[in-house]
Protein backbone atom coordinates (compact mmCIF):
# COMPACT_ATOMS: atom_id res chain seq x y z
CA UNK A 1 0.00 0.00 0.00
CA UNK A 2 1.31 3.51 -0.99
CA UNK A 3 1.42 6.36 1.50
CA UNK A 4 1.31 10.15 0.33
CA UNK A 5 4.25 12.04 1.72
CA UNK A 6 3.72 15.51 1.65
CA UNK A 7 6.83 18.21 2.25
CA UNK A 8 6.33 20.97 4.08
CA UNK A 9 8.45 24.18 2.95
CA UNK A 10 11.32 25.01 5.08
CA UNK A 11 10.59 28.28 7.36
CA UNK A 12 13.56 29.84 6.64
CA UNK A 13 12.70 30.59 3.10
CA UNK A 14 12.17 34.44 1.62
CA UNK A 15 8.21 35.27 1.70
CA UNK A 16 6.64 36.12 -1.66
CA UNK A 17 9.02 33.51 -3.53
CA UNK A 18 7.60 29.53 -4.07
CA UNK A 19 10.90 27.57 -2.96
CA UNK A 20 12.52 24.76 -5.19
CA UNK A 21 11.77 21.97 -2.75
CA UNK A 22 7.72 22.92 -2.67
CA UNK A 23 7.68 22.52 -6.34
CA UNK A 24 9.08 19.39 -6.24
CA UNK A 25 7.12 18.08 -3.16
CA UNK A 26 3.88 19.07 -5.33
CA UNK A 27 5.26 17.31 -8.53
CA UNK A 28 5.65 14.03 -6.25
CA UNK A 29 2.58 14.20 -4.70
CA UNK A 30 0.68 14.18 -8.19
CA UNK A 31 3.28 10.71 -9.31
CA UNK A 32 2.22 9.23 -6.06
CA UNK A 33 -1.52 9.63 -6.45
CA UNK A 34 -1.38 8.62 -10.30
CA UNK A 35 0.29 5.56 -9.06
CA UNK A 36 -1.79 4.62 -6.12
CA UNK A 37 -4.81 5.30 -8.60
CA UNK A 38 -3.19 2.68 -10.76
CA UNK A 39 -2.72 0.59 -7.95
CA UNK A 40 -5.49 0.75 -7.19
CA UNK A 41 -7.78 0.20 -10.01
CA UNK A 42 -8.24 -3.59 -10.78
CA UNK A 43 -6.55 -5.33 -12.95
CA UNK A 44 -8.90 -6.28 -16.16
CA UNK A 45 -9.50 -9.93 -15.74
CA UNK A 46 -9.21 -12.41 -18.93
CA UNK A 47 -12.32 -13.36 -20.97
CA UNK A 48 -13.09 -16.86 -20.53
CA UNK A 49 -12.51 -18.73 -23.59
CA UNK A 50 -15.01 -20.31 -25.62
CA UNK A 51 -16.05 -23.63 -24.52
CA UNK A 52 -14.48 -26.38 -27.19
CA UNK A 53 -17.38 -28.14 -27.86
CA UNK A 54 -16.60 -32.01 -27.63
CA UNK A 55 -16.58 -33.55 -31.16
CA UNK A 56 -20.17 -35.66 -31.89
CA UNK A 57 -20.09 -39.55 -31.31
CA UNK A 58 -21.16 -40.88 -34.40
CA UNK A 59 -24.38 -43.43 -34.07
CA UNK A 60 -23.80 -47.18 -33.61
CA UNK A 61 -24.48 -48.99 -36.74
CA UNK A 62 -27.33 -50.54 -36.92
CA UNK A 63 -27.15 -54.71 -35.99
CA UNK A 64 -26.24 -56.69 -38.56
CA UNK A 65 -27.56 -60.73 -38.38
CA UNK A 66 -25.58 -63.16 -38.01
CA UNK A 67 -24.44 -65.47 -40.95
CA UNK A 68 -25.89 -68.63 -39.89
CA UNK A 69 -29.52 -66.91 -39.34
CA UNK A 70 -29.42 -65.95 -42.93
CA UNK A 71 -28.41 -69.40 -43.85
CA UNK A 72 -31.03 -70.71 -41.71
CA UNK A 73 -33.90 -68.29 -43.52
CA UNK A 74 -33.10 -68.77 -47.03
CA UNK A 75 -33.21 -72.80 -46.58
CA UNK A 76 -36.64 -72.41 -44.93
CA UNK A 77 -37.27 -70.13 -47.80
CA UNK A 78 -36.31 -72.67 -50.55
CA UNK A 79 -37.88 -75.69 -48.81
CA UNK A 80 -41.20 -73.72 -48.06
CA UNK A 81 -40.86 -73.33 -52.23
CA UNK A 82 -40.24 -76.40 -52.87
CA UNK A 83 -42.91 -77.87 -51.08
CA UNK A 84 -45.32 -75.19 -53.07
CA UNK A 85 -44.12 -76.45 -56.19
CA UNK A 86 -44.80 -79.96 -55.52
CA UNK A 87 -48.04 -78.98 -54.17
CA UNK A 88 -48.77 -77.32 -57.29
CA UNK A 89 -47.73 -79.83 -59.88
CA UNK A 90 -50.01 -82.52 -58.05
CA UNK A 91 -52.50 -80.34 -58.40
CA UNK A 92 -51.74 -79.70 -62.11
CA UNK A 93 -51.07 -83.36 -62.79
CA UNK A 94 -54.36 -84.13 -61.54
CA UNK A 95 -56.31 -81.35 -63.72
CA UNK A 96 -54.86 -82.69 -66.77
CA UNK A 97 -55.69 -86.33 -65.98
CA UNK A 98 -59.21 -84.65 -65.94
CA UNK A 99 -59.14 -82.76 -69.36
CA UNK A 100 -57.89 -85.56 -70.60
CA UNK A 101 -59.10 -89.05 -69.65
CA UNK A 102 -62.59 -87.65 -68.56
CA UNK A 103 -64.24 -90.11 -65.50
CA UNK A 104 -67.38 -90.87 -68.65
CA UNK A 105 -64.45 -92.38 -70.69
CA UNK A 106 -61.90 -93.46 -68.42
CA UNK A 107 -60.33 -97.34 -68.48
CA UNK A 108 -57.26 -97.76 -65.81
CA UNK A 109 -55.52 -100.56 -65.64
CA UNK A 110 -53.02 -101.39 -61.98
CA UNK A 111 -50.52 -104.30 -61.85
CA UNK A 112 -50.05 -105.78 -58.47
CA UNK A 113 -47.33 -108.56 -57.79
CA UNK A 114 -47.04 -111.35 -55.03
CA UNK A 115 -44.59 -113.90 -56.02
CA UNK A 116 -40.66 -114.77 -55.60
CA UNK A 117 -40.23 -118.31 -55.83
CA UNK A 118 -42.21 -119.10 -59.12
CA UNK A 119 -41.96 -116.25 -61.45
CA UNK A 120 -39.55 -113.10 -61.71
CA UNK A 121 -41.48 -110.59 -64.09
CA UNK A 122 -39.50 -108.86 -67.11
CA UNK A 123 -42.42 -107.15 -68.87
CA UNK A 124 -46.32 -106.46 -69.55
CA UNK A 125 -47.66 -105.75 -72.63
CA UNK A 126 -51.35 -104.87 -73.31
CA UNK A 127 -54.11 -104.52 -75.68
CA UNK A 128 -57.33 -103.63 -75.77
CA UNK A 129 -59.70 -104.20 -78.44
CA UNK A 130 -56.47 -106.14 -80.37
CA UNK A 131 -55.06 -102.73 -80.28
CA UNK A 132 -51.55 -102.34 -78.40
CA UNK A 133 -51.54 -99.82 -75.85
CA UNK A 134 -48.62 -100.43 -74.14
CA UNK A 135 -45.34 -101.92 -73.51
CA UNK A 136 -43.85 -101.89 -70.08
CA UNK A 137 -40.16 -102.80 -68.76
CA UNK A 138 -39.48 -103.59 -65.57
CA UNK A 139 -36.07 -102.58 -63.34
CA UNK A 140 -35.14 -104.67 -60.74
CA UNK A 141 -36.31 -101.96 -58.22
CA UNK A 142 -39.62 -101.83 -59.59
CA UNK A 143 -39.52 -105.61 -59.21
CA UNK A 144 -38.96 -105.15 -55.54
CA UNK A 145 -41.74 -102.55 -55.17
CA UNK A 146 -44.26 -104.99 -56.79
CA UNK A 147 -42.83 -107.11 -54.43
CA UNK A 148 -43.23 -105.54 -51.07
CA UNK A 149 -47.33 -104.42 -51.31
CA UNK A 150 -46.85 -102.22 -54.60
CA UNK A 151 -49.33 -101.51 -57.08
CA UNK A 152 -48.57 -99.77 -59.82
CA UNK A 153 -51.31 -98.22 -62.29
CA UNK A 154 -49.37 -99.42 -65.79
CA UNK A 155 -51.97 -98.02 -68.01
CA UNK A 156 -54.66 -94.92 -68.33
CA UNK A 157 -56.78 -93.95 -71.32
CA UNK A 158 -60.04 -93.27 -72.91
CA UNK A 159 -63.03 -95.39 -74.11
CA UNK A 160 -66.39 -95.20 -75.13
CA UNK A 161 -68.99 -96.97 -73.51
CA UNK A 162 -69.80 -100.29 -74.67
CA UNK A 163 -68.21 -104.03 -74.78
CA UNK A 164 -64.40 -104.42 -75.20
CA UNK A 165 -61.84 -106.78 -74.12
CA UNK A 166 -58.15 -106.56 -72.80
CA UNK A 167 -55.17 -109.04 -73.26
CA UNK A 168 -52.30 -109.28 -71.20
CA UNK A 169 -48.83 -110.86 -71.88
CA UNK A 170 -46.29 -111.35 -68.77
CA UNK A 171 -43.09 -112.34 -69.31
CA UNK A 172 -40.21 -113.09 -67.12
CA UNK A 173 -38.65 -116.46 -65.84
CA UNK A 174 -40.03 -118.93 -64.70
CA UNK A 175 -39.51 -122.35 -62.28
CA UNK A 176 -36.02 -123.35 -63.18
CA UNK A 177 -34.95 -120.18 -64.44
CA UNK A 178 -36.08 -120.54 -67.50
CA UNK A 179 -38.33 -117.65 -70.28
CA UNK A 180 -41.70 -118.06 -68.95
CA UNK A 181 -44.04 -115.90 -71.36
CA UNK A 182 -48.33 -116.51 -69.95
CA UNK A 183 -51.39 -114.10 -71.20
CA UNK A 184 -55.05 -113.26 -69.61
CA UNK A 185 -57.63 -112.00 -71.37
CA UNK A 186 -61.16 -110.33 -69.61
CA UNK A 187 -64.37 -109.15 -71.52
CA UNK A 188 -65.70 -106.71 -69.61
CA UNK A 189 -68.72 -104.01 -69.92
CA UNK A 190 -67.79 -100.19 -69.88
CA UNK A 191 -70.27 -97.94 -69.08
CA UNK A 192 -70.64 -94.00 -68.25
CA UNK A 193 -68.29 -93.66 -64.99
CA UNK A 194 -64.47 -94.63 -64.84
CA UNK A 195 -63.08 -98.29 -65.20
CA UNK A 196 -60.68 -100.18 -63.15
CA UNK A 197 -58.62 -103.50 -63.74
CA UNK A 198 -56.45 -104.85 -62.00
CA UNK A 199 -53.34 -107.40 -63.45
CA UNK A 200 -52.53 -109.95 -60.40
CA UNK A 201 -49.91 -112.13 -60.36
CA UNK A 202 -49.38 -114.55 -57.97
CA UNK A 203 -47.70 -118.07 -57.04
CA UNK A 204 -49.83 -120.87 -57.03
CA UNK A 205 -48.07 -123.49 -54.53
CA UNK A 206 -50.16 -126.99 -55.76
CA UNK A 207 -49.06 -126.42 -59.36
CA UNK A 208 -45.86 -124.97 -58.46
CA UNK A 209 -46.12 -122.07 -60.96
CA UNK A 210 -47.04 -118.56 -61.27
CA UNK A 211 -50.57 -117.57 -61.72
CA UNK A 212 -51.99 -115.05 -63.93
CA UNK A 213 -55.72 -113.27 -64.04
CA UNK A 214 -57.30 -110.18 -64.54
CA UNK A 215 -60.07 -108.32 -62.09
CA UNK A 216 -62.47 -105.86 -62.95
CA UNK A 217 -63.36 -103.70 -59.88
CA UNK A 218 -67.20 -103.25 -60.45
Amino acid sequence: MLKLVLTRPAAHAAPGRTPAGASLGVLAAVLLLTAAAAVAQPAPQPRPAAPIAAPETPPAPAATPAPGAETRDLDQDIQSLKKDVVDLNKDLFMLEEELLFPANTQVAVFLSMDVGEFFALDSVQLKIDQKEVINYLYTPREVTALLKGGVQRLYLGNLKAGQHELVAFFSGKGPNDRPYTRGASIRFDKGVGAKYLELKIDDRQRKLQPEFEIKDWE
